[in-house]
């Protein structure tokens, strides 16, 4: 299942920036797409809601975020409200593929566990190349069940379902989002008691 939520433009644009003063002002886009990934899964594991609320899809390189995609390359799909709110805080060097931060990070935006999810993805995961993140990603099931197509180029992407995001990969990769069971199927509940919720106003 995917979100149903709107995409939170300005939590993602704030993670961004967050993560680019963590590389020192400047982060690839590849490697600040895989982040927010992870930053997404861990806070949906731990407290039952992403924290961008971004449409996923699995690519040849790994999950993708559409939105936050967009948000890090500037994107000219962006709306007038999205663009002038990114351009603030963000500026992209289509280039060189970098997101650099033109301003503090506003934490007024960010809730405390999403800043707490941020610090913990970038302890872990911060000092990996963008390949590295790629190999990484292509671990998980979210991701992994869509492996035979996209490396038959039979399609080019999939829409990824939160749900999967709950399942743990096959074999240990020393990882970071094993929790005790009982919390994966908390968070999950509360998960999908929110969706139930928000189908009422579509």
């Amino acid at each position: 299942m995917k979100t149903i939520v709107e995409f939170d433009f300005e939590k993602a644009t704030q993670a961004i920036n967050f993560l680019a003063q963590k590389e020192g002002g400047a982060i690839s886009k590849l490697k600040v797409v895989k982040l927010i990934w992870l930053v997404d899964r861990r806070h949906l594991r731990k407290y039952g809601r992403p924290v961008t609320n971004d449409t996923y899809y699995a690519m040849k390189f790994g999950p993708v975020g559409s939105s936050v995609k967009d948000l890090a390359e500037c994107s000219d799909f962006l709306g007038d409200d999205e663009r002038a709110y990114v351009n603030r805080f963000l500026s992209c060097d289509k280039d060189a593929n970098l997101i650099s931060s033109k301003e503090n990070i506003d934490k007024d935006i960010l809730s405390e566990s999403d800043i707490e999810s941020l610090q913990e993805v970038y302890a872990t995961f911060g000092k990996k190349s963008p390949g590295a993140l790629v190999e990484l990603s292509h671990v998980y099931p979210e991701w992994k069940k869509f492996e035979p197509q996209l490396k038959s180029a039979s399609i080019s992407r999939a829409v990824m379902s939160y749900s999967d995001f709950f399942l743990d990969p096959e074999k240990s990769v020393a990882d970071f989002f094993h929790d005790a069971p009982e919390r994966i199927k908390a968070s999950k509940g509360v998960f999908e008691d929110n969706f139930q919720v928000a189908s009422f106003w579509i």
